[in-house]
């Protein structure tokens, strides 16, 4: 038994007919038995086709049960999942299919026209009846690659190892205390590592359940977790405000969640309210691709006292904090956070260049400004590169959009630095308001006047109807910042 790779035929073993996955919009459920049976069917199709140890093996497909069969099935072969993602244009998937060369490509129906490669496998047509007990895979093996944002040029492939998901396992489960009796809603897409590896692959590793929707439905969303007994969410603030600022959550039965889990954006305080109102304990946190992804977590009793904070790093996990000289960054100073442990990734596929930037004796140079008060909890400053110099002046956009969240009517907001004549940069800030809510920059800007240092006051405050946004949920802040200039 190839207990380093396939998590499925343990569980197949031991409870083969708990249900692991549901897929909504198929209307599809699989036991651990039958998504075990699947993936070993998958591994046979994919050997069929010439995949072995190290190729990869590229999707293009919205949520769906198989690609949880499919990234088994590479474990089963050895081989490298590439979930593509589908927003993207035609031009940028092939750039990085011609990057990391997949030896299949795998696409659903929906998107079968869009890479315009004849050759491409149909998911819907299914695995077959074959099943093939591969060689499987060691703890130090890749096991999927993920293309990070491309905001400072060509996006990065990032190769996540067996070791790095299953250490990122067993971190989640004593961090969220995850049991086979837990149920997680995956609605972020699952080619972003927030879908596929914040609670997903945890609980499939722990033997819960997965509960996966074709994308963000709000009613759908409050529906299944009730129907469902839903007792874990994971998803980006903008997420948890819309469905709080849905007619129905004021009614909807949430009494199952237990937990629930914020990440990729700062957690505004009125919305943190409204989850503690309803007895859902919404826990900032904080990860990446390269690394967890789950890197901190806030611990429920800590929830109001460090609120703005991310929390306390994760098990298993060693940081730092590294200032531009290489020391060390006292308490409450800002530096680079830096990572070390078994959750890291093995680097960036086919670019030692960027990895010889990313790495310092085994540390991971992660790019995020952070601090950390006496009490061990970290909070974000911001990206190392979204940093502006203003007057002499370091400034640190997440400093600002704190104290912006604080004003009543903001619902999301974003500082980015802009050039300026006198001052070198200083900041412009764009805001969404709450729905129903009144907001106008002059009184933003005298709400801001006084909470902080003159040089950190935006110099411009735009209001937008709503911010663009990435992907994965984030406010897509090099598309504001390349028309603020």
């Amino acid at each position: 038994m190839k207990s380093t790779s396939n998590w499925l035929e343990m569980h197949a073993r031991f409870r083969p007919h708990a249900e692991a996955v549901y897929d909504v919009t198929q209307g599809r459920r699989w036991t651990y038995a039958e998504l075990f049976a699947d993936s070993q069917r998958w591994a046979a199709k994919l050997a069929a086709r010439g995949v072995s140890k190290g190729d990869r093996v590229a999707v293009l497909a919205h949520n769906r049960g198989e690609t949880f069969a499919l990234l088994f099935a590479c474990a089963e072969l050895g081989a490298i999942l590439f979930p593509m993602n589908w927003r993207l244009a035609s031009e940028e998937l092939h750039w990085q299919l011609g990057n990391c060369e997949p030896t299949v490509v795998l696409v659903d129906a929906a998107h079968q026209d869009k890479l315009g490669m004849d050759d491409a496998m149909l998911i819907e047509e299914g695995p077959g009846n074959a099943r093939l007990s591969g060689p499987g895979s060691e703890l130090s093996d890749p096991w999927i690659l993920m293309y990070t944002s491309g905001s400072s040029g060509k996006p990065k492939g990032a190769l996540l190892s067996h070791q790095q998901l299953h250490w990122n396992a067993l971190n989640t489960i004593l961090a969220c205390d995850l049991s086979p009796e837990d149920a997680t809603l995956t609605f972020t897409p699952m080619f972003h590592t927030g879908g596929l590896n914040s609670l997903s692959t945890p609980l499939l590793h722990r033997g819960g359940r997965v509960v996966i929707t074709k994308g963000v439905d709000v009613p759908q969303a409050l529906q299944l977790i009730e129907q469902e007994r839903i007792t874990l969410l994971m998803g980006v603030p903008t997420i948890f405000q819309m469905m709080a600022d849905h007619a129905d959550f004021a009614n909807a039965d949430l009494s199952s969640v237990r937990d629930a889990l914020c990440g990729g954006a700062p957690l505004p305080v009125p919305l943190l309210e409204r989850y503690l109102s309803r007895n859902i304990p919404l826990r900032q946190g904080f990860g990446m691709t390269e690394c967890g992804p789950n890197c901190f977590s806030m611990p429920a009793w800590a929830m109001r006292e460090k609120v703005g904070t991310v929390g306390l790093p994760i098990h298993h996990l060693q940081t730092r904090l590294v200032k531009a000289d290489g020391t060390d960054a006292a308490v409450g100073e800002a530096g680079e956070l830096w990572l070390k442990g078994p959750a890291l990734f093995l680097g960036y596929f086919r670019n030692e260049t960027a990895n010889a930037k990313s790495f310092v004796d085994g540390w991971f140079r992660t790019g995020d400004m952070l601090t950390a008060d006496e009490d061990g909890f970290y909070t974000v400053s911001g990206r190392l590169k979204e940093m502006y110099i203003s007057g002499g002046e370091n400034v640190y956009p997440a400093e600002i959009e704190a104290v912006i969240y604080e004003h009543a009517s903001v619902a999301h907001a974003a500082v980015v630095g802009v050039p300026d004549a006198r001052w070198g940069e200083v900041g412009h800030a764009f805001v969404e308001a709450r729905p129903g809510a009144m907001l106008c920059a002059d009184d933003l800007a005298a709400f801001l006047d006084g909470k902080l240092a003159r040089f950190k006051l935006p110099k411009r405050i735009e209001v937008m109807a709503e911010l663009p946004r990435t992907a994965s949920g984030k406010i897509d802040k090099p598309a504001l910042a390349r028309g603020a200039r």
